[in-house]
Formats: structure tokens, C-alpha cells, sequence
């Protein structure tokens, strides 16, 4: 029970990554709010499943201007966070000479404006209680690029510079701010491509096997407890050797 009272919110949590991190938070011990665009139509199981320890927040991240006022919302029902995971995230892929300006931001909108306001948030009230872990969802792209994914990219390096930053500004404070920069994960976004392209990142994966959505929980809830009480403004892959 490494999160017991502890109360968490993470974004994009509706399915995949951000499902299994709240799941596990919730075994845990923690009390958490998840944050997407649509509301899950089993929610009523999925809280009875987790005695009670899982609230909804509905909101479109897409419409910043609105941003603020939900996170603030959801920290005044709460009593305010000692967790937050911005995992909410899309791709919109094109090569750059075709990529249209608004596919550009609408991944930039979710995946880095809407992060960064609702890390500052919740990062104030953390602020004031001096404790508090913000775990950003980046990627390996984010680092080292990808074709086809400029926009992307931008969002996850966005983020990356984000994460170091405000980690400078908050570790007086006992606030850690932290990023994982996921690689090959086997979600909705990665069933969809071609088993060609499969096979080809699995050749450049020493681990010889496509990650799971567990494996970013593992690494989340690791940032998330006091096992990591010592590290901020970092970047951890958790790729399978990827990029070794």
C-alpha cells in the first residue's frame, strides 16, 4: 500500500495506460480522480470495483480556455492532490510538408498546453501543502524524434522541457516533478499500424517484446511514492533498451 491516503488525479485515464495507472493506484491504496473526454460506460462497476476510491471528471482537454477552471474544480472536490499524471494524449500523424496547421495544434493543444496548465494547477496547491509528485506522460519520441510525427514530438520534448523546469521552480517546495518517456507500448494507438512496421520496432527492442500498459503503471507508481522521495526533474525511458 505504497499510495495509502494518498489522493490522485490523472488525465486520460477513460483507457489503456492511463486505466491500468489508476487501477493500480487505487490497489495501492490511493484515492483517485480520473480525468477524460468520455465518461466510461461501466463507471458504475468500475467504482464499486474500487470500493469507492475512483471519481469521474468529464472534460475536453482540447478546449484550453477551460482547462483551469475543471483542474480547480476537481481539486476543490477533492481537497486538493498529492499525485498528478498527465497522461491525456493523440497523435494526428502526417508527414511535416502535409501536416495541415490544425492538426499541428490539436496535438500540441492536448498533449502540451493542457498538461502544462493543469500542472501548474495542481502544482500550486502542492505548492502550498510543500509535497507533491507530478508525473508527465512524455515519450522516446519526444527525445528522439519520429517521422511522420512532427507535431507529436513537439508536444512530448515540450513536455520534457516543461517537466525540468518546473521541477526547478517547485523542489524547494517537496514538490518532484518527472517525466516517463514511454517507447513501443501495445495500446489502441500501436494496434492500428501495419505488422511490417511491428516488426520492425521489434527489431530494434533488445527486450525482444512490445511493452504493456503495466509496465508505464509500474514505473508510475514508483515516481508517484516515496521510493523515488530523491529524484526530480528527470526522464525516465522505459523503452526495453531501445535506445540503449
Amino acid at each position: 500500500m505504497r499510495l495509502e491516503n494518498k489522493k490522485a488525479l490523472i488525465t486520460g485515464a477513460y483507457r489503456g495506460i492511463g486505466k491500468v495507472i489508476a487501477d493500480l493506484f487505487i490497489a495501492e491504496g490511493a484515492e483517485v480522480w480520473g480525468l477524460d473526454y468520455k465518461t466510461p460506460e461501466d463507471l458504475s462497476n468500475r467504482v464499486a470495483e474500487a470500493k469507492g476510491k475512483l471519481h469521474w471528471v468529464t472534460a475536453d482537454l482540447s478546449e484550453i480556455a477551460a482547462v483551469e477552471g475543471v483542474i480547480e474544480n476537481a481539486i476543490k472536490e477533492s481537497g486538493g492532490f498529492d499525485i498528478l499524471v498527465n497522461n491525456a494524449g493523440i497523435t494526428k500523424d502526417n508527414l511535416s510538408f502535409r501536416m495541415s496547421l490544425e492538426e499541428w495544434q490539436k496535438v500540441l493543444d492536448i498533449n502540451l498546453s493542457a498538461a502544462f496548465i493543469t500542472a501548474r494547477t495542481v502544482g500550486r496547491d502542492m505548492i502550498r501543502k510543500r509535497a507533491g509528485s507530478i508525473i508527465n506522460m512524455a515519450s522516446v519520441v519526444g527525445i528522439h524524434g519520429n517521422g511522420g510525427q512532427a507535431n507529436y514530438a513537439a508536444s512530448k520534448a515540450g513536455l520534457i522541457g516543461v517537466t525540468k523546469s518546473l521541477a526547478q521552480e517547485t523542489a524547494s517546495r517537496g514538490v518532484r516533478v518527472n517525466a516517463l518517456a514511454p517507447g513501443y507500448i501495445a495500446t489502441d494507438m500501436t494496434a492500428v499500424l501495419p505488422d511490417k512496421v511491428k516488426e520492425v520496432m521489434l527489431e530494434k527492442i533488445p527486450l525482444k517484446r512490445m511493452g504493456t500498459p503495466q509496465d508505464i503503471a509500474n514505473a508510475a507508481l514508483f515516481l508517484a511514492s516515496d521510493d523515488s522521495a530523491y529524484i526530480t526533474g528527470q526522464v525516465l525511458p522505459v523503452d526495453g533498451g531501445m535506445f540503449i
